[in-house]
């Protein structure tokens, strides 16, 4: 089974990741970008405000391919429940949010993403979106680099809506301004109701 934690930055992620970790002791836990020389990269673009939107996008999917010849594929294929702290769902929500505004880009950004990663990424049996509103998502973030402004996560958040939307019966939304106990206790529910 694979289950995905999503949101925008600040949301908490990482923590519920953390907090599931407790509760699941045995699944496999991973992440997105990757500790791989592809994640490196990726971490690079980060910090680069003058990076090709496009380019950037295939440098995610090289390492969202990678994670998944190297991670998840031989997890599932063992039986295990796997965790991802960020997914497919993270390139379309941020990726879409970036080509939609650079202007060398034409047509739906979000289905172009969607579909870029169709062929090769299994969907995930179930996706925890972390419901955060744009501003306290960049104030908890501290908008330490360009995908945590809170101008730029509003279009995110608006992506993340419309991907939970398409498919609600994957998605599992969990108001990210609660505590952090009733957040772990909203997805431990869903993980057992799916297991």
């Amino acid at each position: 089974m694979l289950v995905t934690i999503e949101g925008p930055d600040g949301s908490g992620k990482s923590t519920l990741a953390a907090e599931l970790r407790d509760r699941f002791p045995d699944a496999t836990f991973t992440r997105e970008p990757t500790d791989s020389w592809y994640g490196d990269a990726v971490e690079r673009s980060l910090g680069d405000d003058g990076a090709d939107p496009v380019a950037e996008l295939f440098l995610y999917a090289a390492d969202h391919a990678d994670h998944l010849s190297r991670v998840v594929q031989p997890a599932l294929a063992r039986g295990d429940l796997v965790v991802s702290d960020r997914y497919v769902d993270s390139r379309v929500a941020y990726q879409g949010a970036t080509l939609a505004a650079h202007d060398g880009f034409d047509g739906d950004a979000v289905a172009y993403v969607r579909d870029l990663h169709g062929p090769f990424a299994p969907v995930p049996d179930l996706t925890i979106l972390l419901d955060l509103d744009p501003e306290t998502a960049a104030e908890r973030s501290a908008a330490a680099n360009k995908f945590e402004r809170a101008d730029y996560l509003e279009r995110v958040c608006a992506n993340y809506d419309r991907l939970a939307r398409a498919a609600p019966e994957r998605f599992v939304r969990v108001d990210a301004t609660q505590s952090v106990e009733r957040v772990r206790e909203r997805a431990v529910d869903a993980v057992e109701r799916r297991r």
